[in-house]
């Protein structure tokens, strides 16, 4: 069993912080469970381009407000808290948070906490083993 806070992965290896953004990698690929799990604040006022090439990703909403373009068919989508968005067709997407917005996000496969977003907003497939029974906070 793993229990983890927020508060512990606060300025560690997991929490990430970009420009546009803020993710804080609660579950990795070495736990091993087969998916990851972050909470991501995009900060107001920015827009992000994203494609997930390699990865399925389900975003929930849980605080602010943000427009979602699909890049591929133009059409566009207003996210608020309660609303969710799975992009299961690898859909290159723009993120414009009119708000920051806070969002829980799933991985699949997971991610390692490694990855950069490239120049078409791709993250990389790095594939790591799991950690034996890694201690609670790592």
């Amino acid at each position: 069993m793993i229990v983890r806070s927020l508060d512990e992965v606060n300025d560690t290896e997991r929490d990430i912080r970009h420009g546009n953004w803020r993710s804080r990698r609660v579950v990795l690929a070495k736990e091993g469970v087969g998916f990851s799990f972050h909470e991501t604040v995009l900060y107001a006022g920015t827009e992000t381009t994203m494609w997930y090439a390699n990865h399925i990703e389900l975003v929930h909403c849980i605080e602010g407000e943000a427009e979602l373009t699909n890049e591929e068919t133009g059409e566009k989508h207003i996210i608020t808290p309660g609303t969710l968005y799975l992009l299961n067709g690898h859909e290159k997407h723009t993120v414009r948070p009119k708000t920051d917005f806070r969002v829980l996000c799933v991985f699949n496969p997971p991610v390692t906490g490694r990855e950069v977003h490239d120049e078409n907003g791709v993250y990389p497939l790095i594939v790591e083993e799991p950690a034996d029974q890694e201690s609670p906070v790592a």
